[in-house]
């Protein structure tokens, strides 16, 4: 272990990975269902508020503590980084409701898949934080976000190619659908971003 003795900040730590992961299998039901609505962008921004009160009490626990698990800067990092993937779902979710993409398509759809995947081997690389004995099952985990990113990167330059070369599509239609493809892809870059941050500390730390 780290720092038997210090436990809350790994305890924050899961219930923020936790956050992240309930806000992408509520992305993924709004997309494939489909259910962009209302009541499901309002259940979003309830779980995007739940994650930033996380934030803050991690924030307030490392003001309060004189020995922390790991440095304080890794520790900022690790939270503000983990926060700005459930804004990014957000953030998503929200568009789609307001640009009045009420039926996403099957690219959204793998997506929403894509996002899912990657949030979930995330939260094993969070949850692997707490025991350095774990640290190759955390790595394997991050290999796999990183083929999870590349293949994100893969279905953004095919659906974007796709819509740009689509004639029926209207140009504000290609305008939201590509801002949305993009962000879609940006999310996988950031869970990509937390796992690369908690490789560094398992490096550091060993």
């Amino acid at each position: 272990m780290f720092m038997p003795k210090e436990t809350k900040f790994f305890d924050l730590f899961d219930r923020q990975i936790d956050k992240v992961v309930e806000g992408a299998k509520l992305f993924r039901t709004i997309i494939t269902t489909p259910a962009v609505t209302a009541d499901n962008i309002d259940k979003m921004h309830a779980i995007e508020h739940d994650c930033d009160e996380i934030s803050h009490r991690i924030i307030e626990k490392l003001n309060e503590s004189f020995i922390t698990p790991f440095d304080r800067e890794d520790i900022l990092d690790l939270s503000n980084s983990t926060d700005n993937i459930i804004d990014g779902i957000y953030m998503i979710a929200k568009r789609y409701y307001l640009y009045k993409l009420l039926t996403p398509g099957e690219y959204s759809h793998q997506f929403s898949n894509l996002i899912e995947e990657s949030v979930l081997a995330l939260q094993k690389v969070v949850y692997g934080l707490r025991n350095n004995k774990q640290s190759k099952e955390v790595m394997a985990q991050c290999v796999e976000i990183n083929r999870l990113e590349n293949m994100a990167d893969i279905l953004r330059d095919e659906a974007i190619s796709k819509l740009l070369n689509d004639e029926s599509s209207s140009p504000l239609v290609v305008i939201k659908k590509k801002e949305m493809y993009e962000t879609c892809e940006y999310v996988t870059d950031m869970c990509e971003h937390v796992a690369n941050i908690v490789e560094s500390i398992l490096v550091k730390n060993n």
